[in-house]
């Protein structure tokens, strides 16, 4: 992440700012930020994006896959950009802003987010995850394919984890997965994915 204005903004001056076509950014806290992703972190969602489209299409359900769509913090002059979104399309009638700006603000948009960890695993183990949380996003997963995330998120030692946060009662409850397990999604209960064939980038 490189921070790219050094004035803070509103959300709305954001998405006046926002430069089609270029570059990707998100709002951290009125701070506009670039996000540089790398490689390898691009072939984690590619890898992903395909399981997860092949299931959708078999299962035949109404759900987009935005690869620009902005969500909207509840609480914060905050937008993020998932690295992965599924978005209910029979639920966009009444999203203010998807029309204009591919922007979400109500969580029943939503069916999953997911973020690829990057160096700046905080913002996905504890803002992100507080604001999906917010927006009661049903379900949330947070893929560290290098075991970046601090030990009291993915414990010790340190190994590719792929966390997946759900809602129970408006709160998310975690599982965590790794090398030789299969993942378990309650979106997508048939799911036949592995965590080694998502982090087999080499």
């Amino acid at each position: 992440m490189v921070t790219v204005a050094t004035q803070t903004m509103t959300f709305d001056e954001f998405l006046e700012w926002y430069p089609d076509g270029f570059g990707r950014y998100e709002l951290i806290r009125g701070v506009v930020v670039e996000m540089s992703p790398t490689g390898l972190h691009e072939r984690v969602i590619d890898r992903l994006s395909r399981k997860l489209i092949f299931e959708v299409e078999r299962l035949q359900l109404p759900y987009l896959f935005p690869r620009t769509c902005l969500v909207k913090s509840p609480d914060w002059e905050s937008g993020y950009q998932p690295d992965i979104i599924v978005v209910d399309e029979s639920k966009l009638a009444p999203e203010p802003l998807w029309e204009k700006a591919a922007t979400l603000t109500r969580g029943e948009s939503i069916k999953l987010a997911i973020e690829v960890v990057s160096t700046n695993w905080q913002m996905d183990y504890m803002t992100k995850l507080a604001d999906y949380e917010r927006l009661q996003i049903p379900e949330y997963w947070i893929v560290d394919y290098l075991g970046l995330g601090g030990r009291r998120y993915i414990g010790s030692p340190k190994v590719p984890t792929v966390s997946v946060y759900s809602l129970v009662d408006g709160e998310y409850q975690v599982q965590q997965f790794r090398a030789g397990d299969r993942l378990v999604s309650p979106l997508f209960p048939d799911l036949q994915v592995t965590v080694d064939q998502i982090l087999a980038i080499g």
